[in-house]
């Protein structure tokens, strides 16, 4: 009996650590000053960075690129310490209000273990990203509980559907509600396939990103904590052999069977790249696989919601309680994500 209360006690310290007490970020309003910074890729083409800024101009915000922004160190936007000073900078800037990526890419993992988390704690903003930003997602959130946003990086393209959900979740502190895909104009052929992998419902706080970072931050310090949590994972070009590889990893790390339930996302171009009919015939397809991990878990699981690598995008506050009904297809953002 003293093992059994030893353990039990075990176990909810460890759920209540995982319960960090959440650091809201204060909404936007018009004219508000937006720092832009390259965490990953580089981004030194100067079309691309006058898009960026007409942008944010769009939604009646005032673009300020970081001072390294147009450097370049191989694939990286400069070297570590050049994206590090970007964003401290943002965050230490009482004229910055809040902290978007110009782009995901590569690279963002790099800077997780000399980023100061104690600025960001002090300085709580919203920090928007999405892709390889899901390391820097995963990272802060772990370190500070502050609420960040899963959304369309400075360089997405914003659909009409995008830009009305980064507006319910960036500039206005009420819950966002029930969110789905948006209305097809084809009911035989939509672009957007919604499809109920297990039925049900759960509630919890919201968690989740980019496959291939998620799988690669395990057995790290910044690794995603899904117990109890809604879980929701996106990629693009992968192979389904691949996904198979990282869902496999994620299941293996016991991190599925911990989610209170599961959105898969879209999956751009995730499909077998070469021709080899030996390979091709014998070979899952993605929403096989999809099948085969998620839908042998015992959660409610969604997949199809459009979340990640597509024109039409959600915009999502990571840590923030939602739930979901998979047999419906909706995603319910419950509490509010900004003060």
């Amino acid at each position: 009996m003293l093992r059994r209360g030893f353990l039990s006690s075990l176990a909810g310290a460890a759920v209540a650590q995982s319960q960090q007490r959440l650091l809201k970020p204060k909404a936007l309003q018009k004219g508000d000053v937006v720092g832009l910074i390259s965490p990953a890729t580089f981004v030194s083409n100067p079309e691309s960075l006058m898009l960026a800024e007409r942008a944010l101009r769009h939604f009646g915000l005032e673009p300020r690129m970081g001072g390294n922004v147009r450097k370049k160190e191989g694939y990286t936007g400069g070297s570590i310490a050049d994206r590090l000073a970007d964003l401290h900078d943002m965050f230490r800037d009482p004229a910055i209000k809040a902290v978007f990526c110009l782009r995901g890419g590569f690279g963002s993992a790099h800077l997780l273990d000399s980023i100061d988390y104690g600025l960001i704690a002090k300085n709580p903003k919203i920090f928007l990203g999405y892709s390889d930003i899901t390391a820097m997602h995963l990272a802060i959130h772990r370190k500070t509980g502050l609420v960040t946003f899963h959304g369309p990086v400075a360089l997405s393209r914003f659909s009409s559907f995008t830009q009305e959900n980064f507006r319910k979740a960036i500039f206005d502190p009420k819950p966002m509600g029930s969110l789905t895909n948006p209305p097809d104009s084809d009911p035989i052929r939509p672009s957007h396939l919604l499809r109920t992998v297990r039925p049900g419902t759960a509630r919890g706080p919201l968690v989740g990103g980019n496959l291939t970072l998620l799988s690669t931050t395990l057995g790290t310090p910044y690794e995603v904590d899904s117990r109890g949590k809604i879980f929701f994972i996106e990629d693009v070009d992968e192979q389904p052999y691949s996904i198979d590889r990282m869902l496999t990893h994620l299941r293996l790390a016991g991190k599925l069977d911990a989610a209170a339930g599961i959105v898969w996302g879209e999956c751009a171009d995730c499909r077998p790249k070469d021709y080899k009919p030996s390979f091709t015939e014998g070979n899952f397809s993605l929403p096989e696989v999809v099948d085969r991990i998620l839908g042998n878990l015992k959660v409610p699981v969604l997949s199809g919601l459009t979340i990640g690598h597509t024109d039409d995008q959600l915009t999502l506050p990571l840590g923030i309680t939602a739930s979901l009904d998979a047999t419906k297809g909706t995603l319910t953002i419950e509490e509010s994500a900004t003060v």
